[in-house]
Parts: C-alpha cells; structure tokens; sequence
C-alpha cells in the first residue's frame, strides 16, 4: 500500500495538469453595431457587407459571420445592423483589418459604400465590442432552427453591472450558478454569451439565444421564469441585484448571415 500511494498521487497529478491544459480554449468575438438613420444608408451597408466585408472575412479564415437586423428598425430612428465575427484569438483580431484590406476584392466590391462622399456617410456611427467567451460555453454555436428567415428570431441581450463585483457575480451566475446550463436544458439555442473586454458600455455581458418563431420565443421564456432551478439561483443572495440595465433587442438574420 505505501508502495503504491505515491504512485496513485502521481497518476492524479498527471490527471489533473491533462485536464487543465486540455481545457477547452475560449475564443474571442468581435460585435460590430451600424447605427442607421434610412433606408438608404441600410441599403448601402447591406451591400458592403454582403458584397465584400463577409467575403473578405471567409477569405482571412473566418467561415461563420452572423449579420441581424431588429425587428423594430422600421419604426425607430436609429436603426441598426449587427455584425458578430467568432475568432480564435486576440491575434486574429490583430491581424484581421489587415487582411481585409490587402484584399483587392474588398475594395473592389465595395466602392459605392467605401468612396461615399463626406457629407453623405454610409452610416451615422459605428461601435465596435471585444467579448471573451465565457468558460462554460467557450466557442460559439450553429444554432438548429426550423423557421423560415422570416420567422426565425435572434435575441441579443446586454446587461450592465452598477460594480464591477455585482458584474462578475452575474457572470458566475451564468457559469457556476449553471444559468448556462437551464438555457440548454430548455434549448434556448444559444450562439454565444460573453463579457466584454472593449465595449461603450462598461461593465457588461452580452449573449444572444434563438427560436424559430416569436410564439416559441414568448413560450420558452415563460417555462424559463416558472422553472425551479431559476427560482433556486436567482433569489441566491449572491446573484441579487446584479443587473443595472438591460437591453433586450429581438432581431432577423439577413438573408446574406452566415448564421
């Protein structure tokens, strides 16, 4: 027995480091936000990006961009496209604009929205966020929707911390409070969740779930409110008040997305 002791601490060692390393890579991703004010400049930055951006993306390795649009943009003023680019690495990232840019295509393809005279901008602004993954879901999903492009709904959510101690209570809640975890259960769809590392709004979280129609949607959120588990973890004194504000933005996929 005293023979065989060290070895079996050994072997749990081994075990242990194996695990670790072997850990899954969380990656990075990039959301990039048009603010719009007409149908004019939402034509020309759907052009641009199906035309050339995306292509330029899935030449530098970058297979599965998702392109949303909300559902309120035709009664607000500021309308908006979303962009959300999975990568790998901060590296990536690094060398990404780059990429696009030694692109002749790029540039070819995307003339009229690129050589936009000064006064007449292809959009009104633009907002870029850097997101970590989080642990528990560390690479982005494909989700397995049935609805048409028409029905099918992509719900973006953000929620900002008053501290940065409430912040990553919220997120523990999604990871080791295992929120993840009931949002798989109920097959909520997920294609991400993550902090943001660069963003306008600090501290924050973003994620976006899927449903393959508005009544599955409104559906899956009253079995998630009702749910035991929820109950449980969101009345645990440590997840209370985590929240400051919260955006809750329902959109489409453009017929162009990869996603």
């Amino acid at each position: 027995m005293k023979r065989t002791l060290p070895l079996l601490c050994f072997m749990f060692l081994a075990t242990c480091t194996w695990a670790f390393n072997n850990k899954p890579k969380q990656i990075y991703y990039q959301i990039i936000v048009y603010h719009l004010k007409d149908n004019t400049q939402i034509q020309s930055t759907d052009q641009y990006l199906k035309n050339a951006y995306l292509p330029s993306l899935h030449k530098a390795g970058i297979t599965k961009i998702g392109v949303f649009k909300p559902i309120t943009n035709d009664t607000v003023t500021d309308k908006r496209i979303y962009v959300l680019i999975p990568m790998k690495s901060i590296d990536q990232l690094e060398k990404l604009d780059e990429a696009i840019w030694k692109d002749a295509d790029h540039e070819k393809n995307g003339d009229a929205y690129l050589n936009t005279p000064f006064n007449q901008p292809a959009f009104q602004r633009k907002e870029t966020m850097l997101v970590k993954a989080f642990e528990d879901m560390p690479d982005f999903a494909v989700p397995n929707l049935t609805g048409t492009v028409a029905e099918k709904i992509y719900e973006f959510r953000s929620y900002e911390g008053s501290s940065e101690k409430l912040y990553r209570s919220k997120v523990d809640m999604f990871n080791a409070g295992q929120e993840i975890q009931l949002f798989e259960r109920l097959q909520f769809n997920a294609l991400f969740y993550g902090s943001v590392l660069v963003g306008a709004q600090m501290p924050n979280l973003v994620y976006m779930t899927s449903f393959n129609s508005q009544a599955e949607r409104d559906a899956k959120w009253k079995i998630f409110s009702a749910d035991p588990v929820w109950k449980d973890i969101s009345t645990r004194p440590k997840y209370l008040n985590t929240v400051s504000h919260a955006d809750i933005i329902l959109t489409h996929a453009t017929e162009y997305s990869d996603l």
